[in-house]
């Protein structure tokens, strides 16, 4: 089963985070987590979000929601400030304690990170913060630059893509996914109507079989059945056929 990851994009609502000539720390923190768990979904994993609009949740309802979820990590995205602008720069890992998975996991994004041109603030120990010590899973709050610093505003804005692959490699090489089982169907019907396909695909349905209706472009394949080896798939398919179908064993 697929690891759950908790995104939290940190602060939101009534709380801007830090502010600087009118840009918004809540608004930076949404946008790189949005883009972070999308990525991380298409990639294979489970995610779920604290917020994914703008609304306010505390630290210790953030940190509950992924206890409750049964999440397995917890990332929470933010942006540093420093009192005077332009003094201080960087990016920084942190983490409930030393000598953890979390952060390793940390060590593992920021060396993807720096690569993008952020000083390295490294991976720093942060029991107090709730968001850390109070989810039962490995957590790590990610400072994705200061806000009232030009330089890291610049990485954040023209290399946003690039950051949020970033962190996903960083996440992907600390939390592999299992490699996933090859399946096989039994592809009975390519045709340039969705119609059709359906049509065929609720023939078969009504005989007992599994179906799905897959696009491949420009075309739709009607595919019977979900087979985890090649011979169970092939005596599907001489099934099929002494029923008078076309057939081709494809991979799922």
């Amino acid at each position: 089963m697929e690891p759950t990851i908790m995104i939290d994009s940190g602060h939101g609502g009534m709380d801007n985070g830090a502010v600087y000539m009118g840009r918004k720390e809540k608004d930076d923190n949404l946008r790189i987590g949005l883009a972070v768990g999308e990525r991380l979904e298409k990639a294979g994993y489970h995610v779920l979000y604290t917020r994914n609009t703008d609304v306010y949740d505390t630290p210790l309802q953030k940190a509950q929601k992924a206890n409750n979820a049964g999440a397995d990590y917890f990332f929470s995205f933010h942006r540093n400030s420093g009192e005077i602008p332009n003094t201080y720069s960087g990016a920084q890992a942190l983490v409930y304690a030393d000598n953890t998975r979390a952060y390793q996991i940390g060590e593992n994004i920021m060396e993807q990170l720096i690569q993008l041109g952020f000083k390295d603030l490294g991976v720093e120990e942060r029991p107090g913060l709730v968001v850390l010590r109070r989810t039962n899973m490995p957590a790590v709050l990610l400072e994705l630059g200061f806000i009232n610093n030009d330089e890291d505003n610049r990485i954040f804005d023209e290399q946003f893509d690039q950051m949020a692959d970033a962190i996903v490699r960083g996440i992907e090489q600390s939390i592999p996914l299992a490699p996933v089982k090859k399946q096989y169907g039994v592809q009975v019907g390519l045709f340039r109507y969705q119609s059709n396909a359906e049509y065929l695909k609720e023939e078969l349905e009504n005989i007992g079989y599994t179906v799905v209706v897959r696009r491949e472009e420009p075309y739709y394949a009607v595919v019977v059945g979900r087979e985890t080896t090649l011979e169970d798939a092939t005596n599907l398919q001489n099934q099929l056929r002494q029923q008078g179908y076309d057939t081709l064993v494809v991979s799922m």
